[in-house]
């Protein structure tokens, strides 16, 4: 298991296929760590390199002391990259993840040279929402709002259906550090990348699960409007998650996106 110092923090990462000349560098969501990812980097993992890693305070990554701000997590990804040689990237977000994206790609344009944006905004949710889960965690731990937090993740069939992956996938979001989910949220609360989207000039695919209640399709259809060079599409049968739902959809998604930069 790879670990580094980044941005003076222990990052868990995966470096896969380093020998391949092209980068898909990919970035979690607020409770969960890098497996999220694992199918929809089995469909690209013949021809890219694969840089996926758990951000600061979940997974296996070093968990500081709340609260963090999405230049934090910016940095973090920055070094991380920086230190594996990368340049001219494809880097895939989901929800934080995604902001952490478009912030590396507004500060670091030679990192980045296309955006996929999945289920995430400019701006997600309110002070005084992120205010009451930090309080309610404080209180009573990541368990006491668990169940809230999977029906905004997964569509009410993945939940019918999957009852052993959704207990998973609880397992996963409530064993992620304390101080890394507080701290994050403190992140998501204070961060506003109006600005930095509406200057971004990388060719950007924004996607959305079609049941996704955590940031729903209009929320990522008016950031898709907001950045100057992105195109909106849906992920039928997918909440907040479609790389776990749907991933094969997802990077059908995905692959026409990078072919078409590819073949220009």
């Amino acid at each position: 298991m790879p670990f580094g110092l980044f941005n003076h923090q222990v990052l868990h990462f995966k470096d896969e296929n380093a020998r391949q000349p092209r980068t898909i560098v990919f970035a979690n969501s607020l409770g969960t760590d890098l497996r999220i990812w694992d199918d929809v980097v089995a469909c690209f993992a013949d021809n890219f390199r694969i840089l996926r890693y758990d951000l600061r305070g979940h997974g296996l990554s070093e968990a500081p002391p709340a609260p963090y701000s999405i230049d934090d997590h910016i940095s973090d990804l920055a070094a991380l990259v920086d230190v594996h040689g990368i340049k001219n990237a494809i880097v895939v977000g989901l929800s934080v993840g995604g902001m952490i994206a478009q912030g590396l790609a507004a500060q670091r344009p030679e990192l980045v040279r296309l955006l996929v944006l999945c289920d995430t905004a400019h701006k997600i949710g309110t002070p005084e929402m992120w205010n009451a889960r930090i309080e309610a965690i404080r209180e009573g731990g990541i368990g006491s709002i668990a169940d809230a937090v999977l029906e905004r993740w997964f569509s009410t069939e993945f939940r019918r259906t999957r009852s052993a992956d959704l207990a998973g996938y609880r397992n996963m979001l409530v064993r992620t550090p304390v101080e890394g989910y507080i701290g994050t949220c403190a992140a998501l609360r204070d961060a506003d990348l109006t600005a930095a989207s509406r200057s971004l000039t990388q060719p950007t695919l924004c996607l959305a699960g079609e049941e996704d209640r955590a940031t729903p399709p209009e929320m990522v259809e008016s950031l898709s409007t907001l950045i100057p060079n992105a195109s909106f599409r849906t992920i039928p049968h997918a909440g907040h998650l479609p790389c776990v739902e749907e991933p094969r959809i997802l990077a059908g998604r995905i692959e026409p996106f990078i072919r078409r930069d590819l073949s220009a």
